[in-house]
């Protein structure tokens, strides 16, 4: 099938609900919906880095944002009610490894909790006709197997996060199951979709053990040092706006009721771009032309998987969806981004104008990058 483009005449004036809005990927989801013409709500706790995407990118001028707890139902209900939203986009979480160490306990309240309060709410909300949960190809029981892992692959993870990731797949699985249509006749008519994106990379994510940010932290600080933590970790990199292309297809083949959508989806790169946590630290310090690896001992910190892929042959042939951007792509552009960022460029004006080349390139090889890659 052929690669589909994102649709936006189908989402100008779509009244859509982001949670989440405030975090990286919520953020950059938020500015191409409201760059379409949708009439975006955000619901999200307030940002969580100094700086963030959400304030650089002044998201909050285009969209109405809420700021409030997934699991408080009350004030979620007031969202919906407030917005009645159309399709919502649910990226709500906690959404880092170590973190979920430090604190298991907020990370299963919020990553399943947060399934299920929204699922909830959207029961109560008569205006929906589709959502898309994104959850994190960390939900699989992962055996560190050299093959790409499937959407019928068991579901499991050693660390709090990876566990919560695959605990909301299976609250997200028994919600549709228990209390929306087509399974339940009397149901709620909302379709319901999962996504499993790989590994994201892209500018305006500063959060702390994530290796991108401290990448770019290390290459634009004072001594221009790099400490990677587990260089040989084999992980699925892609582009932010790669995934999230696909939860736009996703959520308008959703909403316009083609058939078999409402299941779970691998979103990954092509299985060449699976890279080392060294290859991406390499390219990133290229790209900017200073930097330097100064240790790159393996962690001793708490466990981690050390090799992780996805097969993405079902979104392939059933939704026509493929990654559009190479791993030379995806690190050109992040690059660019933490350039003109450095620079003191509008970032509000940079972002756009990034996801705007994005959705109007028909041709991988000619999204080209639009500022010198040197800090």
């Amino acid at each position: 099938m052929e690669n589909l483009a994102v649709n936006a005449s189908f989402w100008r004036g779509r009244r859509v609900l982001v949670t989440g809005h405030t975090g990286f990927k919520g953020a950059w989801l938020s500015l191409w919906l409201s760059g379409m013409g949708a009439k975006v709500m955000g619901f999200a706790q307030p940002a969580q880095t100094h700086p963030n995407l959400f304030q650089l990118a002044r998201v909050g001028e285009s969209i109405a944002s809420v700021i409030g707890d997934i699991n408080d139902h009350a004030a979620l209900d007031a969202a919906f009610a407030a917005h009645m939203p159309e399709v919502v986009f649910h990226l709500a979480a906690q959404a880092l490894v170590r973190a979920s160490y430090e604190d298991p306990v907020s990370t299963f309240a919020v990553n399943v909790g947060g399934v299920v309060s929204l699922l909830d709410a959207v029961r109560r909300c008569p205006s929906v006709s589709a959502v898309v949960i994104v959850t994190s190809d960390k939900c699989y029981d992962n055996k560190e197997s050299i093959w790409g892992y499937r959407e019928t692959d068991r579901l499991g993870g050693l660390d709090p996060y990876s566990a919560s990731k695959g605990c909301a797949e299976i609250a997200a699985h028994s919600m549709r199951r228990s209390f929306f249509k087509p399974f339940v006749t009397t149901g709620h008519d909302a379709r319901i979709a999962t996504v499993r994106a790989g590994n994201v990379i892209g500018g305006g994510d500063w959060a702390q053990n994530r290796l991108v940010p401290d990448v770019v932290r290390g290459c634009l600080g004072a001594a221009g040092e790099v400490r990677l933590r587990s260089p040989g970790a084999v992980r699925p990199w892609q582009h932010v706006l790669d995934p999230l292309a696909a939860y736009l297809m996703i959520g308008e083949m959703l909403a316009i009721r083609t058939q078999g959508i409402d299941d779970c989806w691998n979103i990954g790169p092509e299985p060449h771009d699976n890279r080392t946590v060294r290859d991406v630290a390499d390219a990133v310090i290229a790209g900017f032309g200073v930097g330097r690896i100064i240790s790159e001992a393996v962690s001793s910190g708490p466990h981690e998987a050390n090799l992780l892929a996805l097969d993405c042959t079902k979104a392939k042939l059933r939704l026509g969806w493929k990654p559009r951007l190479s791993f030379n792509d995806c690190v050109g552009l992040t690059v660019d981004w933490y350039s003109a960022w450095h620079k003191g460029i509008d970032m509000a004006s940079f972002t756009r104008a990034q996801i705007d080349g994005f959705q109007n390139e028909s041709v991988t090889d000619e999204i080209t990058p639009t500022t010198s890659r040197s800090a």
